[in-house]
């Protein structure tokens, strides 16, 4: 059987913790990374949104470097959005920065309530 490695970041937010869980488990060699989202290193969430997605999105860079990984190394990313029509043109600014360029990953965006 592979060996599970738990993952976290340099700046390991106190939601790990809290809630006993890691950011990233390696198995051999895919790394399987918890949701990531918009809060500091203590858990407050950033008020404003698009800071938020931006922060979520350092949160899971840092995660991704603790791991040896970048950006480039994603082929599968899914995100919940409370607002779908007022996120997504936030949301989708801050993903043309971070995956620039193909091959981009998949992205399934799902609505919730």
């Amino acid at each position: 059987m592979t060996q599970r490695i738990a993952v976290f970041p340099a700046d390991r937010h106190s939601l790990y913790e809290e809630h006993g869980y890691s950011a990233a488990i390696r198995s051999g060699d895919l790394l399987f990374v918890s949701g990531q989202v918009g809060s500091h290193t203590d858990g407050t969430p950033e008020p404003d949104f698009q800071k938020q997605v931006r922060l979520a999105f350092e949160n899971l860079k840092a995660t991704l470097t603790a791991a040896g990984c970048t950006f480039d190394d994603i082929v599968d990313v899914t995100t919940f959005h409370t607002d779908p029509e007022q996120q997504l043109n936030d949301v989708m600014a801050v993903k043309q920065e971070i995956f620039a360029y193909p091959p981009y990953p998949n992205w399934t965006a799902v609505g919730v309530t």
